[in-house]
Parts: C-alpha cells; sequence; structure tokens
C-alpha cells in the first residue's frame, strides 16, 4: 500500500512538472515589460512631432494705466549678464516681525520661467495647460495686473514643468523663446508681432531633454540664437526678422539648456556658448561676424544648464549636472588668433560644481551651490577662487544647505532662494560666509528654480506655480 502511494505521488509529481514545463516554454513572463527606448522616460517628449505652429496668433489686451518706474532686469542674469544688480536703491537686510511684504501674487502654468522688468511692468512667458498655449504676458510691476498677453497653439506636456527661459527685453522690443523652440519678436510696449522663427522646422534641430532652457540674447537690436542642427547660432534683426549670419555646424553639435554669454577679450567680442558637443565663441561683428574663432571639444557634455562665466583674464568656468563636475579654460589671444585650454577638470565633489543655476563671479571670486553628489559640502553655498576652484576658500556649512534654487546679488546681499521658497540672504565675502536672514515666503513652495529679477527694489521669484513680488525697499 506505502509503495503504491509513492509511486502515484511520483507520477502526479512528474505530471505536475510536466504542466509547468509546458507553461514555461509556451508563456513569456516579459509581456507586460516595456522595453526601454531612448526617449521611452519622456525626457524628449514631443521632440519627434513637429506641430504646425502659428506663431503670434493671439492678442488680448486687458489694461493700459500703470506706474512707470525708473529701472529695468531687461533678461536673463540681469543688464550685464553677471546677475549683479548696479542700482543704488538701499535695500533690507532683515524683514522684522511682520515678515516680508508681497505686493502681489500670481497663479501661472506650472514651470520655471522667471520674469524680465522694464520701467514698471514686467514680462513672462507662461504656458496655458487649458488653452495649450505658450503665452508672453505683459504685467505692472507694482500691483501685478495684466496688461496684455500674446501667444500661440502649441501642445506641450508635463515634464519637470514646462515653461523655462526669460524674455530679452529692450527699448523696442521682446524676444521669447518656448519650450518647444518656438521664437517670437514684439514691439514692447503694443505686443505687436514683429516676427516668428520655428527654430525646430528651420534648422532640423532637437528639442533638449525637459524642453528649451536657452534664453534668448539681444544685442543692439539683433536677436542671438543657439540653434543647433542645420546651424549653430543664428543672428536675426529685430525689426525684420532678417538672419544676418548663421554660424556652420559642421560636427552637428547640439542645444544645450545654456545660455548664450557676450564676452569682450583682447579687443574682441564675441558670443560664447557651451552646446552639446562642445563649447565655442563665435565673432559678434565686424567682417566676420558669426564666424567661429574658437572651439573645444574638452567640455562636452549631455545635459548642460548653467551658462557660461567668463573671466577679464580669459578665463572661462564651466560646470553641469549628473555628475559631469566643473572646468577651468584660459583662452588666450595672439596675433588675433584665439587659443582655448583646459586648466582644471574635476568631479563635483572636488571643487566648485553646480547643476542648474550659474555661478557669480564677483570681487576676484566665484560663488555657488554644490550638486548634491558634491560630497560631504553637498548643497552648501560655496566661495572659492578662479585661480584653483578646486580650493573652497568658504562653504556655508552643514546648518545652511540649499537646493538649485537661483541666487544673485543686489545691494551687497546675497540673496539665495531655496527648493521649497525658503529665501536667504547673506553678505558677500571672500573670507567667511555670513547669513544676515532667513524666511519663507512660499507657504507651499515647490521647485523655486526660475532666477530673480528685480528693479527699484522690487524683487520677483517664483516656485513652480506661483510668482510673487516682495518690496524690499527701505
Amino acid at each position: 500500500m506505502t509503495k503504491r502511494i509513492i509511486n502515484i505521488s511520483l507520477i502526479l509529481i512528474s505530471l505536475l512538472g510536466f504542466i509547468f514545463i509546458f507553461w514555461w516554454l509556451n508563456t513569456d513572463p516579459t509581456n507586460e515589460f516595456a522595453i526601454s527606448l531612448e526617449g521611452a522616460d519622456n525626457r524628449g517628449e514631443g521632440n519627434t512631432f513637429i506641430q504646425d505652429v502659428n506663431i503670434g496668433e493671439h492678442f488680448e489686451e486687458f489694461a493700459s494705466e500703470y506706474k512707470e518706474l525708473n529701472e529695468t532686469w531687461p533678461r536673463f542674469r540681469g543688464a550685464d549678464f553677471d546677475n549683479i544688480s548696479k542700482s543704488p536703491v538701499k535695500l533690507i537686510e532683515k524683514f522684522g516681525a511682520e515678515g516680508p511684504k508681497i505686493l502681489w501674487s500670481l497663479e501661472l502654468g506650472e514651470g520655471h520661467s522667471g520674469a524680465a522688468i522694464y520701467k514698471g511692468l514686467f514680462y513672462v512667458l507662461d504656458y496655458n495647460e487649458e488653452e495649450r498655449a505658450d503665452k508672453l504676458r505683459c504685467f505692472s510691476l507694482l500691483d501685478g495686473k495684466e496688461q496684455w498677453s500674446r501667444g500661440y497653439d502649441v501642445a506641450v506636456k508635463r515634464n519637470h514643468g514646462m515653461s523655462r527661459t526669460i524674455p530679452a527685453v529692450t527699448d523696442k522690443y521682446i524676444v521669447t523663446i518656448g519650450p518647444k523652440c518656438h521664437v517670437m519678436c514684439l514691439d514692447r510696449t503694443s505686443g505687436d508681432f514683429r516676427w516668428g522663427l520655428d527654430i525646430v522646422k528651420e534648422y532640423q534641430n532637437e528639442i533638449p531633454f525637459w524642453y528649451t532652457g536657452q534664453c534668448p540674447l539681444v544685442d543692439n537690436n539683433v536677436a542671438i540664437l543657439a540653434t543647433g542642427g542645420s546651424a549653430l547660432i543664428v543672428a536675426m534683426d529685430c525689426k525684420t526678422g532678417e538672419k544676418l549670419w548663421e554660424t556652420p555646424n559642421p560636427k552637428g553639435w547640439k542645444m544645450s539648456h545654456s545660455s548664450i554669454m557676450p564676452f569682450t577679450f583682447a579687443g574682441r567680442k564675441m558670443y560664447v556658448y557651451s552646446a552639446i558637443g562642445g563649447l565655442v565663441g563665435v565673432a559678434a561683428d565686424g567682417a566676420n561676424a558669426g564666424e567661429i574663432l574658437w572651439e573645444t571639444s574638452a567640455w562636452n557634455h549631455s545635459v548642460v544648464a548653467p551658462s557660461p562665466v567668463c573671466m577679464p583674464d580669459g578665463k572661462i568656468f564651466m560646470t553641469a549636472g549628473y555628475g559631469a563636475g566643473s572646468m577651468m579654460l584660459q583662452l588666450t589671444e595672439n596675433g588675433g588668433k584665439f587659443t582655448i585650454e583646459p586648466t582644471f577638470e574635476y568631479k563635483p565633489k572636488e571643487g566648485l560644481a553646480c547643476e542648474q543655476q550659474t555661478a557669480v563671479y564677483w570681487n576676484g571670486h566665484l560663488f555657488g551651490i554644490l550638486p548634491k553628489d558634491g560630497g560631504s559640502q553637498r548643497n552648501q553655498f560655496v566661495c572659492v577662487n578662479p585661480a584653483d576652484p578646486t580650493k573652497i576658500v568658504w562653504s556655508s556649512g552643514k546648518e545652511a544647505r540649499f537646493g538649485l534654487g537661483p541666487y544673485f546679488i543686489a545691494d551687497n546681499k546675497f540673496f539665495i532662494l531655496n527648493d521649497d521658497g525658503t529665501l536667504t540672504i547673506a553678505r558677500p565675502d571672500t573670507k567667511k560666509y555670513i547669513q544676515l536672514e532667513q524666511i519663507k515666503i512660499f507657504k507651499n513652495g515647490h521647485d523655486a528654480w526660475a532666477p530673480f529679477a528685480i528693479a527699484d527694489g522690487y524683487m520677483i521669484l517664483r516656485d513652480s506655480k506661483t510668482m510673487v513680488c516682495i518690496d524690499l525697499n527701505i
């Protein structure tokens, strides 16, 4: 009887084993898995679909009265591209028991686009999810009342927000570049449409991961734009939209999130740009405007957000996130010819590095926030001497850590915004970190990454969905 039971058990086990093997051979256990393809992580969302966009088609006017003021913050990093306000207006360094004086609060589409200010008006390129449209919106600085908006229909999906860039504003013109590389030029006062450029259609470029981060540059009423694709950089007449020159791109360098920085060295004005592929200096004027003066592929990373920091002695500081670290390069000139060579290259934990914001050069020193992979001093605000950026002069310390938010100097004070909307005021110093004030501006702040803007003592800042204006006047 026992032997019979054992035999039956063996038969059943064999039968079950046969059934399992049959199932395994005829069943795909990965049938619910998704193949890992480039772009499937949504980083390049929209790169392959080209929508027919009628740039500047929509206009709305809401008001016309505002108080004209005196000062401007006309573009990314301010008038001098250094993120330092030269205004004589005295600003508070402590908010007191009543806290900051917030003039207005404005709900925007999710993103990180900052404001440009021009004599009592401010401008922001917003994305309206409900209308599925990019919109340049003009507001009164003192009360936040909308004056007018002009935009165009374009499909943009949320990808760590949508809007990224800051308009370039002059007395006559405004130039914007949207998440999907649509450029729009308007009359500053009326909002009248001048011209538009679809960079993807015109130059067959690739929209950067997480959309366009490049802020446009207007120089002497000429829009200077990094395109990638069939050209590297293009110059457009703001009045007519005529292409004045194009920089060739034989190596196929791509558009990054970095912005073009003007730089005059050895008597030669140039535009310095960090593309995906390398770093380049392009002639800004003269008979050879648009010609490459120098280039190097020594600095080449797949994601570059900070812009070049160009120093008077020819040093150029480059940094990027995602483990890229930093590089210090030295530009030299001999007989009108330029050469560029790296002098330092290091990982983020070995010296000054920044993931998203561009370092500030002040009083012969560089200041920035170390990335999350910056070692024991990660997320700290630090100071270095450009002669050796691997040596930290001082850091804010483990009790004063920050995120990916902006920082700049106004009235001899550093203003630093953390990811959650906490504002810190510190004293610029080349010997030690001196903190003056720290206060939360946004109650439930999230991803407060947009660059600051300030004029006449009024500072504009935002988190991912809300923009506010603080009166910092004493």
